[in-house]
This record gives structure tokens, C-alpha cells and sequence, in this order.
């Protein structure tokens, strides 16, 4: 009775350090796109109302307390 023990392959050679780095290149992360609010000038993410002065789209959608500005 002949076992066939080799389920998968088998790689001939180690892969390289720069082969290795090269293949990954394109998984880095990205920053996200960040815009400033023109009411305030605060640093936001694109399509979201300013924690600082709660505008989006030059109207108040959110009350902000003066305390906090």
C-alpha cells in the first residue's frame, strides 16, 4: 500500500527579501482625504459637519456649546 503524502507544493527556492518587498508594494495604507471647514478653518473629513462649529454646508446642523469652542 503506497501512501501519497504531498498535499501541496512545495516552493524550489526561499523567496528573496527584495522579491518578497517588491510583490507588496501596492498593500500600503493610504491617508484619508482631509478638507477644512470654511466656517472655522478646522481640519474635517470630506462630507462631515465640524465638531468645532457645527456647520456642513454653510448651515448649523449640529449646537455646539461656546464653552467648548
Amino acid at each position: 500500500m503506497k501512501l501519497n503524502l504531498q498535499l501541496f507544493g512545495v516552493p524550489f527556492r526561499r523567496t528573496s527579501k527584495t522579491k518578497k518587498r517588491m510583490r507588496r508594494t501596492h498593500l500600503k495604507k493610504e491617508v484619508g482625504a482631509i478638507s477644512t471647514c470654511p466656517k472655522c478653518g478646522a481640519a474635517i473629513r470630506p462630507h462631515r459637519a465640524c465638531m468645532k462649529c457645527g456647520f456642513y454646508k454653510n448651515e448649523e446642523v449640529i449646537k455646539v456649546n461656546q464653552e467648548e469652542k
